[in-house]
């Protein structure tokens, strides 16, 4: 209704500054109601950053489409000598941009929450063992329950690269095709400085069948995830001979039993980006 008076010369003051600034807040509250100050503030903030970034998007994609002419024949002097410019956008054009602009700001702001989100469950893991050090970012995945089930240790999965210096060369490729029990048995005593470290246990993932993980058992595991920090010794560093992030945002996954014990994070939800589930 209010976009119809700019076709009534007559009610031509209605678009001045207040009255737009009334006629928003009108809006607001037919749609949303008021129930805070803060609340409305909040909302007002919203409803002019969105109208804003589907304006700018508008008249963005309005000169991208334009050729150096039409630019040009926009622009034009007063008759006192002024320089004064004239957009010119069509009605079906704006109409569709809008909404096109729009759904554009609205996958960008998802994504965006998606990865704020993701990375509150992000955090430094430091592995140490036999004085080596290895550090990485890990995902904290709460639906990760693989543990040992003889110990009913915790078993913290890592990317095999990151021990590339350490494992036998012919690994790393190996325990991306399968077969890790294989592994252990063919290996020698000479071939590899952990071997009384190494451990083989049984998984079970998504739509997958009964496996075996290559595990290596490390004097400490430092977990970091904000400002709280975690040490444990009770834990197995299974290694995963693929990527575990697509975009290779972490390289590690942590069990949520590393993060539970006293002076460690508590975690109250679960994240929005899920790993593989593990199960013993």
């Amino acid at each position: 209704m209010y976009v119809v008076m700019m076709f009534l010369p007559e009610l031509s003051f209605m678009y001045t500054f207040i009255v737009k600034i009334a006629s928003s807040l009108l809006m607001l509250w037919i749609a949303f109601g008021f129930g805070s100050l803060q609340n409305y503030i909040r909302n007002m903030g919203a409803f002019y950053i969105i109208n804003f970034a589907a304006a700018g998007g508008i008249i963005g994609i309005h000169y991208l489409l334009q050729n150096a002419g039409e630019i040009f024949n926009g622009i034009w002097y007063t008759a006192s000598g002024g320089l004064s410019f004239e957009l010119k956008i069509g009605f079906w054009f704006a109409f569709i941009m809008c909404f096109a602009v729009l759904l554009w700001f609205k996958l960008v702001y998802s994504s965006r929450r998606k990865l704020e989100n993701r990375q509150m469950y992000m955090g430094e893991v430091t592995v140490v063992i036999a004085g080596y050090k290895v550090s990485c970012t890990g995902l904290l995945d709460t639906g990760n329950q693989l543990a040992d089930p003889l110990t009913r240790t915790p078993v913290m999965v890592m990317e095999a690269s990151l021990w590339k210096e350490k494992l036998p060369e012919t690994w790393l490729e190996r325990l991306s095709t399968g077969g890790p029990d294989k592994l252990v048995l063919e290996l020698d005593d000479a071939d590899f400085e952990w071997r009384d470290r190494l451990r083989l246990v049984p998984y079970r993932g998504v739509n997958r069948g009964s496996a075996f993980m290559l595990a290596i058992k490390p004097d400490v595991v430092e977990i970091r995830i904000g400002d709280q920090t975690s040490r444990t010794v009770k834990v197995l560093i299974g290694l995963d001979g693929g990527n575990l992030s697509g975009d290779r945002s972490y390289r590690a996954i942590i069990h949520p039993e590393l993060v539970q014990e006293e002076g460690s994070v508590a975690m109250d939800a679960k994240p929005q980006n899920k790993t593989t589930t593990l199960s013993p």
